[in-house]
């Protein structure tokens, strides 16, 4: 059923139930989510856990398009306390690896296998390379991201931490959490890491 169509039939629902009344965004918010609920269907790995927010999100939600700064640093705060670097130190993995990951789609969707490891999909919101004939703008280019910023402890650490959990630099981010959310593991994003500052990787060609 189409979003659309889900909250039309929740807000009807609540006039009715209400003498035709207004209801309190509060209302229809609630109604909303127990219709979608209600409607979702598991399919394989794609279970309804998905559909809870955490605090982050839902502040993000209440605050869609007009985020004040005192919430947007909150949020950053507490994300950033969520953030866990690898024990061994090592930050930069294998650039090789880093572009298979960087370049693959599979994972979390309902027709994956889950017995397989996840992949990245960059190529779906960057720029990673001179050579990629196709690519996404949603995020923006990384072609010579390590070119320019060299490949430091600090730059390291900072390329980590923001794949791991990207709200923890900017709140509300459209790019996924993918260490916090379980989304790739510690080791593959050392290799995306490496993709991204290697001298020898095709991004800083």
């Amino acid at each position: 059923m189409k979003p659309k169509t889900i909250l039309a039939l929740a807000l009807c629902s609540i006039w009715v139930a209400g003498c035709a009344t207004r209801p309190s965004d509060s209302e229809a918010e609630r109604a909303v989510a127990e219709m979608i609920k209600a409607s979702f269907k598991t399919r394989g790995q794609a279970t309804i856990d998905r559909l809870s927010q955490d605090d982050a999100q839902a502040l993000c939600s209440k605050h869609a398009g007009e985020l004040p700064k005192d919430v947007s640093d909150g949020i950053e705060k507490a994300q950033q306390a969520t953030l866990r670097y690898p024990g061994s130190g090592k930050l930069m993995g294998d650039w090789r690896q880093g572009e298979r990951i960087a370049q693959s789609g599979v994972g979390k969707q309902f027709t994956d296998d889950p017995t397989r490891p996840a992949g990245g999909s960059c190529y779906n919101c960057h720029q990673l390379s001179k050579n990629e004939l196709s690519f996404g703008t949603i995020g923006p280019s990384l072609y010579q991201f390590g070119k320019l910023r060299g490949n430091g402890e600090a730059i390291q650490k900072y390329a980590y931490g923001k794949i791991y959990n990207a709200e923890a630099f900017a709140a509300c981010s459209s790019m996924p959490r993918f260490g916090h959310n379980g989304v790739l593991t510690e080791e593959q994003i050392t290799h995306l890491v490496a993709l991204l500052l290697d001298p020898d990787s095709p991004v800083n060609k």
